[in-house]
């Protein structure tokens, strides 16, 4: 199993645990500002209700964003970090 299986088996296990579902989950992930990987990951959500958030960093170079986004459950919130992970360049999830 790939470090990135067990990662996702080990958020599952813990999201199914700690949370009832349906519920809100809060996404966050660092992408390089000067791209357009923002619009990427929004037309990743677009089908999902959803508060959207994002903050510079200092010299601009990156952008944090928070998506807060009511979900079914945690397979379709697994489902989203795979998607963002295969479709946005050089994204980091948190």
């Amino acid at each position: 199993m790939s470090k990135s299986e067990e990662f996702y088996e080990k958020l599952y296990s813990q999201l199914k645990s700690t949370n009832t579902w349906p519920n809100f989950y809060l996404f966050k992930f660092i992408i390089k500002s000067n791209t357009n990987n923002l619009e990427l990951i929004k037309t990743i959500f677009q089908n999902i209700d959803l508060e959207i958030n994002t903050k510079s960093s200092k010299n601009n170079k990156y952008c944090s964003v928070s998506i807060k986004a009511y979900m079914k459950s945690p397979k379709d919130i697994i489902n989203l970090y795979k998607e963002v992970g295969v479709k946005v360049p050089d994204v980091i999830s948190l």
